[in-house]
Formats: structure tokens, sequence, C-alpha cells
């Protein structure tokens, strides 16, 4: 492929709701292109953009993948994004490497969920947008109702610069209401079409929705308004030039039509795309952590790293959007992220999982290099000797966790360097161990996130594990106050052991966790056995005493005691302790404390009563709720216990048009009818044994 100056290339990122056919529309555009010599197809599992076996199994987008092609003397960089809530993630990192976002809508469903997220998404980023009504051929679509739904979401500003020629399965073109010419396209997949004269029976639809097309572009500027009002009408040119500049401006949003099935309208789409979208350099200068990067060849090299691809082959990819300047295959670049030098392991453009080896790339290309060292998803690469940082991109939490356990020492053995390779290429996943229940904790954007990714560790890295519900990390801690003798005695023939304790018990403020006073005098516990009774209490206090869980809160003071001269011992200092430890907490009215979660809940002011109510029913206490945009945001807390189902909950209220995220917040008591119940649970793990009064 030749090199591009930036005013010829065009970067789009082609998303929309799962299964609305963005895969299948890159495939058309990139046999019509001359990329592929056939048009590939999903089911078939021979797409370039669905590569990973994971896609191809389930015949999902999972990730995003870049393509790119020649279309009328430019280049065409185009992103396949993934539709599904759980790997918006990985939309939202793409759409930092764009300057356009193609929304999909398919004609039979119209505006789902993912149109909403996406749109939201390429709103906040102020990207221009242009939609595509897709799968015009299927039954049950209809032009006029996905046109309605989508103006219904995001307003009359969204408009058609085409109509349908037929419907369902008779589509076969499409009218250009701005050339008013029809392309009608032959019976199969070839992509050939003819351009004709308006047939008759369209002639007063196609004037009718000119015509408003033609004032909504001239509403939008004031020379174009008075000409409109003097002559009528617009000039071929005067549309276009207004046209163009309403949608940089986002002030109007194209819709085109198109089957990707049946290769009906994508040429035209592509055509679209070079005449609308601006070109990289229009933006003229993007904002960085300090001041501003103009976007110029001519300007020192800065680029933001927004996805990384673990190759079997290569080792790490980066990809990147190059903003300013120009790099070559062999360049020393500095990661301003991380503030380390890095050195390029060559230069190529990326057709899929295919690399295209290229000399050089410059300001408003993707490209890509291999064995960056230091360099993850989000950091800035940029001149030496001009240091520039861009704002990291903004994933989203975690919103479910599972446990997972290895199923044999050798994929223990394993995890560590595959969780670390799975981690460089989503940096959503987050894996580690629970300091307090000791297990390997995965948290993910949903269940079907986290599957994908425990089905990566076994495909690619032979590790095979378990999934399962976390063990939730209680605490104990008691609420009044003690004061207990601990002794120690024991005497078996020669040297015997003992150690006698006199220590009070008091609880502390949340989250002081434990406290040791020594407040002996006159030597009744010499000096040196002292810190054996806080080490007593320190092994103690790891199992409480209720069901097992760490005793937190709590302060101990050893104002008392007695030893023998020759029968004390470190030893017998640490049981008389740990004798202590279990008389006083149990008199000092123990409780258990569960984790509480801070939990948002993003969804519509429909939606509101229900969700509210379901987690009324968890026990959450509904803090407050705000509004952004069109979507509402309830806060609450809500115990960790309750919440490990969550996710298919609110997807079954809205819809799958609900989201949320949690951290942890703070501990709370556990109400007293439940204590049993948690009791029981850690008797058939094993942390406790049942206890004689219970049997």
């Amino acid at each position: 492929m030749k090199h591009y100056s930036a005013d010829k290339i065009r970067n789009v990122a082609v998303v929309g709701h799962g299964s609305s056919g963005k895969t299948s529309l890159t495939s058309a555009f990139l046999f019509v292109s001359k990329v592929t010599n056939r048009l590939t197809r999903v089911e078939k599992k021979n797409t370039i953009t669905d590569y990973d076996p994971d896609e191809k199994e389930r015949q999902i987008s999972i990730n995003s993948a870049l393509c790119h092609f020649e279309w009328n003397d430019h280049k065409i960089n185009l992103i396949d994004c993934p539709g599904y809530s759980n790997f918006l993630w990985d939309t939202r990192a793409s759409l930092r490497a764009v300057d356009a976002g193609a929304l999909v809508v398919c004609a039979a469903s119209g505006v789902e969920v993912g149109t909403e997220k996406c749109w939201g998404m390429l709103e906040e980023l102020g990207l221009p947008r242009l939609f595509i009504i897709n799968k015009l051929d299927r039954d049950n679509s209809d032009f006029s109702r996905t046109v309605n739904s989508i103006q219904d979401f995001f307003g009359r500003q969204a408009v058609p610069v085409q109509i349908p020629v037929g419907s369902e399965q008779d589509f076969k073109g499409v009218v250009d209401l701005i050339k008013k010419k029809a392309y009608l396209y032959e019976d199969g997949t070839s992509g050939k079409f003819k351009e004709s004269d308006i047939p008759d029976d369209m002639k007063d639809e196609v004037d009718k929705k000119t015509e408003e097309l033609t004032e909504m572009i001239a509403e939008n500027d004031e020379e174009l308004m008075e000409s409109y009002f003097e002559k009528g009408e617009l000039s071929h040119q005067e549309l276009l030039k207004g046209f163009r500049k309403s949608i940089f401006e986002g002030q109007l949003f194209p819709i085109f039509l198109a089957s990707a099935e049946k290769n009906i309208g994508t040429q035209q789409i592509l055509d679209g795309m070079v005449h609308f979208i601006p070109d990289p350099l229009e933006r003229e200068e993007m904002e960085a952590k300090k001041g501003t990067v103009p976007l110029s060849g001519d300007a020192p090299f800065s680029a933001l790293v927004f996805k990384t691809i673990s190759d079997p082959y290569t080792g790490k990819i980066s990809i990147m959007r190059i903003f300013s300047g120009q790099v070559s295959e062999d360049s020393s670049v500095f990661n301003s992220s991380k503030d380390k030098k890095e050195k390029f392991g060559g230069l190529f453009f990326m057709q899929g999982k295919e690399q295209v080896e290229i000399k050089k790339a410059s300001a408003g290309d993707i490209a890509a290099t291999a064995k960056l060292k230091d360099t993850s998803t989000s950091d800035t690469l940029c001149d030496p000797n001009e240091v520039k940082e861009f704002e990291a991109i903004q994933f989203p939490k975690p919103s479910i966790s599972f446990a997972i356990k290895p199923k044999t020492r050798e994929d223990e053995d394993k995890i560590s360097q595959a969780v670390h390779r799975i981690k460089d290429e989503d940096p959503t996943a987050v894996i580690g161990r629970d300091p307090d229940t000791n297990e390997l904790i995965i948290s993910g954007n949903g269940q079907l996130h986290v599957e994908i990714i425990t089905e990566r560790l076994k495909k690619r890295y032979n590790v095979d594990v378990e999934l399962k519900p976390p063990k939730i990390s209680y605490k104990e801690t008691i609420k009044g106050k003690s004061d207990v003798q601990g002794r120690y005695k024991k005497q078996t023939g020669g040297r015997g052991q003992y150690g006698d304790v006199h220590i009070k018990f008091e609880p502390l403020p949340k989250g002081k966790d434990f406290e040791f006073e020594n407040k002996i005098f006159g030597g009744a516990i010499p000096k040196n056995y002292i810190p054996s009774v806080e080490k007593g209490l320190e092994e103690s206090r790891k199992k409480g005493i209720l069901a097992g869980y760490p005793t937190v809160d709590f302060k101990a003071i050893l104002y008392d005691g007695s030893y023998h001269d020759v029968d004390s011992s470190d030893i017998a200092f640490k049981v008389a302790a740990s004798l202590a430890f279990k008389k006083g907490i149990k008199a000092a009215k123990p409780t258990i404390m569960e984790p509480i979660m801070k939990v948002e809940v993003y969804a519509t002011e429909k939606y509101m009563g229900d969700i509210m109510g379901n987690l009324n029913g968890r026990r959450g206490k509904v803090q407050g709720m705000e509004q952004k945009g069109s979507m509402r945001i309830i806060k609450a807390q809500v115990p960790m216990a309750e919440m490990l189902d969550f996710e298919p909950t609110l997807t079954s209220i809205t819809g799958g048009r609900g989201s949320f995220i949690m951290e942890m917040s703070h501990y709370e008591e556990v109400p007293a009818h439940l204590h049993k119940d948690i009791i029981e649970e850690s008797i058939k793990e094993g942390r406790i044994k049942k206890s004689s009064d219970e049997e």
C-alpha cells in the first residue's frame, strides 16, 4: 500500500448493538475494495475481523479489530467494534483512535441498548456520527419504522440521505437524495450495480425527502439559508459543503442504508465516508495533560496506544493512533506514561490479525509495533525531546467477581504468567488473591466476560480453572467489654509450662483493626514475655470464635498476670493469651461484620422503581439519585453477599439497558437472624468445628 497523507485518510469505528451486522458490513467493505476476493461471512467463520477462536465459536465480536483498505484514492482505517455490553470497554478504547463513528442499526430490531451505549460514548468524545440501517433485506425490516426509532432516541438531526428501492426480500438498491440518482444492484452478492434515474413511482417521495434534507442543512448555516430563500434550492456543491460542515460540528447525522448480506449499498456508504467524515487533521489539535498537541505531520511525534494484542508468534503488539509527527520501523520513542524509553520492533498496519509491514507511518494514521517492554494500553508514546502525555483511557470498573480454582497443581504453577498476558490485552480484567479468603478472584464486566477470560486461559495458555461464587470475606468484632484471665499450666514430669495473663477487651472504632496495650507494672510478667502475649493474640484473632473469620476493631489491654521462674516460656504465654482471647471475645458480645459495597446503577427513568425495589429487597440502602443525560444513576450501599446474582437480575429488569459498577465501601454488622446461616456455612467449609451445644 502506498503512503497516504493525512488529508487522504479516514478513521472510522463501526459500532452498534451486538448482531446488528457490523462484522458483515466490514466484510462487505473489504470485498468491494478488493482486499478479499470473496464476501466472507460470520457463519462461515472466515471474516478478517472476527479472527479469535472464541469469536468464531460464539459468532459474536469480542474484540475490536482493525482493518484498512483503499477507496477512491483514500485510505480508510476501519475498526470493527464489539456491541455486547460485556465488551464495550474495548469499543470505548477504540473510539479514542478514530475521527468518527458509524452506528449500525438493524432494520428489523431498531435502536437497541448497544446503540444507545455507543451513541453515549461517541457523544462524550464529541465525535461526528453517521448511521447505517442494515439488514433491509430481512423479513419484518422496515425503513420508516427504523428511521422513526433513530429519531425518537437521538433527535430529528438524524436524517436520511438515502431511501430504499424495494423492501424486505425485494430490497434491491438505494436512491441518493443529494445526487438524485438510483443505484440498483444485481442479484447475488457481487456488489455490481447500475446508476439510473429515479423510478417514476418514487419521485414524489424523493422530492419531499430531499426538500426536508435541504432545509435541515440550510438551518445550520446563515449563508446557505439566505441562498435557499433566494433560489428555493441549493446546488449540489452547496449541499455537500453544508452537509459536511453540519456533520463535523455534530449538528446533523446522516442515515445510510445497506444489506451487508446481499452487499447492497456498501459502496455508497464508502463514498459517504470519504465525502462526509473529517480527515484526521481537521480536528486541528488534541487535548493533552499539559496543553495541547497540534495535529500535524510536521510536529514532534506523539501517539496513543489504544489496544494491545498478545500474538503467539510476534509477542506483544501495541496498536497506536498517531496524532502528530511520524515514525519509522526502528524508531526510539519515549513512553511518557511510564517514564521509559522504548525501541520499536518493526512497524506495520493490521489487517485483522495479519501484519502488513511498512517503513514509516505519519500523523493521522493507525499503526502497530511489537515487543515494547514497558508499554501497555492507554500509554502515550512521544518524541523524547518533546514530551507530551494524553489523558488515559477511562475503562469501566469490574461489576462481577468469581473465584477461580486451578484444576491441578500444574495449572496453579502456570497461572501467574498467563494472568499477566491476559491483563496486557484486557485492562478491565482484574485477577488477584483475596487476602482474607485466600481465594484467587477474577473480576470482569459481566459473567460472559469472565467466562471468555477463563476460556482463553485454557485455550491459549493451557490453564484449566473452575469458576465458582467467591466466598464473602466476613469479619468478626465485639460490641461490649470484658475482663478475663488466661492461665496455661501443664506439668508432665520434668520442666512444665506456665503462663498467666489478665486482659481487658474493648471495642475500637470501625477501621482501627487491632491495638495491644501493655500496662504491666512491678514485674508481674517479665518484659521478655510481653511480645509473646501480643503474638498469641495476633495469631488467635485470625480466626474468630463465631464463624472462624478474622476479629477486628478491638483493643486488648494486658494489665496483670503471673509467671514461674522455671516453667514459664514464650510458648506458655502465647497459649495463655490465646485462652484469654477465646474467653474475652466470647464475653464481649461478639458479632459478625459483612462487606458493604458502594453500588451505582445506570438505567433510564422507566426502570427506576423496579431497580430500587430490587435493591431494597437485597438489604440495600438507596443513598440518592442523579441524572446524566438520558440516564438515571441510583447510588446505594448493598451487602456484598446480596450482589452476587445482581447482574442477570438487572439485565432481566432493563432488557439489557442497565449497567452497574460497585466497589468496596466499608463493613457493617450482619443482622442477628443471619448469623446462624453464616456459621452453618463455615462448618460446611471446615472453617470451624460444630460445637458440642449445637450437636
